[in-house]
């Protein structure tokens, strides 16, 4: 049967609902407390990629007498709570079981969370007709089928499009047919538009007594609240103070609008983590590319005490400003590209004894999770949609496996490194803790040249792989400079690297490895990380039982991953 539109001759009448009544917009699609708290406390705001989602649907039940169905359909996203929250209706369409529904759902997408969708299709009562879809009361419409579905598995589809059994509200099985519902997403135009620009100062004044400051530049933008949040920083400029950064990209994701004002401060790089502001000034971006088009420069300022400004020496200049199309995290992903997923173990004895209920590594008979285990399945859970054959590599470190110490062994107990799914880590986890002895020191050298070694040979025989590498630890390096080393050699490669902090240790070392303070890391001969490839968070920043810190440590992989391929101009398949 051929599908319906609305306003169709064939449905005797124009749709009730229109595609005039826009669809509800709700910008906490699958909003996540754990998100929301990791950044605020780091005065940062999470991305979110608009997606717009279409739907149709074939053989829907028809409950009418006289006349066939006249469906609508109806998404939510289940929160964590287990409730469903709205996020917008499409038009209805009169007399078809077919519809092809006109009306688009917008979806804020987020890589590191997963967002369960509820699609729910309703009969709308003829008596409804003059009325707008959003005043519709659904307890008073006829229940024609339900499906659920990951946003994901849809945006990671090569056309973005999934199709899905609609069943009855007792879910899946039964020998009734309720059709099928097709969603296919499209990202917003919007979020592809990008701006890249190479930024200068010159006669910049110095903060540092016995040499030149070095500088680094940070852009914020204003959000409605007024308040300002980070969204780039420039690399460390050592001893100079006419600093040339390289270029970087914004996207309108980050900027919001080219009016949009953005705060734009230089810094003087402290290893301490106290940064000292050299001076700052407010430009949107259509105002850089003016100065671009220009060549003019803007002079820096330093706030006073009283509110003021001190105008600086010091002046800001826009050497190159190219706005772009981009290709974007989706366009990869929905072309082929996949996120792989390796997970490594912390075996110390540090831990403390498996068996004793105060050990990291204590397995509750309740079923209650450790944190070892909150870690893997809240990374596991989110990166499994974008890898296709969900077998995962997963080792252990710094056990005695064997009778032999080993800072990189199969956690699996086998001669073989993978295996199947989240489940499958969590089992080779449970198992080896039977198996391994605890021991130690900490290393991390070892377990990263190994996921090294897996990302080198894909650049050479599979350009569409990206690698994850998952490290759960309680403890202290004790070999930071050969990890350093690992980690600078490892960042011309297609690999992220994400530690995870469990346990009550000092951390401060793990922040050193994340670059986060705008200064890449150098390896003991002096060479240069190519790119920022870690992100460290320890767990007990979680306050409460449903916040995660494990998936807004997710966040920045997206970006990593696009940094990577643009470095290297890899675009999409069949771009």
């Amino acid at each position: 049967m051929g599908g319906c539109v609305s306003g169709d001759l064939k449905g005797g009448k124009q749709a009730i609902g229109g595609v005039h009544g826009r669809s509800t917009m709700n910008n906490d699609a699958g909003y996540n407390e754990a998100i929301d708290h990791f950044f605020r406390v780091r005065d940062q705001s999470p991305l979110f990629t608009p997606i717009e989602l279409s739907l149709s649907a074939s053989n829907l039940r028809n409950l009418d007498i006289l006349s066939k169905s006249d469906p609508m359909a109806v998404l939510y996203v289940k929160k964590m709570d287990g409730t469903l929250e709205e996020l917008g209706r499409t038009e209805v369409i009169l007399n078809c079981l077919n519809p092809t529904w006109i009306e688009k759902i917008n979806v804020s997408y987020q890589f590191e969370i997963v967002q369960n969708l509820v699609f729910h299709v309703y009969d709308v009562d003829t008596k409804y007709y003059n009325m707008s879809v959003k005043a519709l009361k659904l307890n008073e419409q006829d229940f024609l089928g339900e499906a659920t579905c990951v946003l994901s598995e849809i945006v990671t589809k090569r056309n973005q499009s999934l199709t899905l059994n609609l069943h009855g509200k007792n879910g899946p099985g039964g020998s009734k047919n309720f059709g099928t519902l097709t969603v296919h997403a499209e990202e917003s135009c919007l979020s592809r538009m990008a701006v890249e620009m190479k930024l200068r100062c010159s006669e910049l004044g110095n903060k540092d007594m016995f040499s030149k400051s070095d500088p680094f530049l940070r852009i914020s933008r204003l959000t409605e609240s007024g308040k300002y949040v980070p969204i780039c920083k420039t690399e460390v400029i050592n001893n100079n103070l006419n600093p040339v950064w390289r270029p970087l990209y914004l996207s309108m994701q980050q900027f919001g609008s080219k009016d949009n004002p953005l705060l734009i401060e230089c810094f003087n790089f402290n290893s301490n983590g106290n940064h000292v502001l050299i001076g700052q000034l407010h430009k949107s971006v259509s105002e850089l590319e003016k100065l671009h088009k220009e060549r003019s420069g803007a002079n820096l300022v330093f706030p006073t005490h009283r509110g003021q400004e001190k105008v600086l020496k010091g002046q800001l200049f826009v050497d190159q400003f190219i706005g772009k199309e981009q290709f974007s995290f989706l366009d990869y992903i929905s072309s082929g590209f996949e996120l792989n997923f390796m997970v490594a173990v912390d075996f110390t004895a540090s831990n403390g004894t498996p068996r004793n209920q105060d050990s990291l590594h204590y397995i509750d008979p309740s079923g209650r999770l450790n944190s070892y285990q909150k870690a893997i399945i809240e990374a596991g859970e989110v990166i499994q949609f974008y890898d296709s054959d969900r077998r995962f590599p997963a080792w252990g470190f710094g056990g005695r496996y064997g009778g032999t110490l080993s800072h990189c062994f199969n956690l699996n107990g086998t001669n073989a490194y993978e295996v199947e799914g989240v489940q499958g880590i969590m089992a080779a986890y449970a198992n080896a803790l039977h198996t391994v002895t605890l021991a130690g020191p900490t290393l991390f050298g070892p377990v990263i040249n190994t996921a090294a070694q897996l990302a080198s040979q894909a650049t050479s025989n599979d350009i569409t792989k990206y690698f994850v590498l998952l490290i759960i630890t309680d403890g202290v390096l004790t070999d930071i400079e050969e990890t350093m080393d690992a980690l600078v050699r490892a960042s011309d490669l297609p690999l992220s690297i994400l530690i995870v902090g469990v346990g009550n240790a000092d951390f401060k070392q793990m922040e050193v490895l994340d670059a986060d303070d705008g200064c890449r890391l150098e390896s003991s001969t002096g060479q240069v990380a190519t790119r920022d490839i870690v992100q460290f968070v320890p767990m007990r920043e979680v306050h409460s039982g449903q916040i995660s810190a494990v998936q807004a440590l997710l966040e920045e992989l997206p970006d990593q991953f696009l940094t990577y391929n643009r470095s290297r101009n890899i675009k999409p398949l069949h771009s």
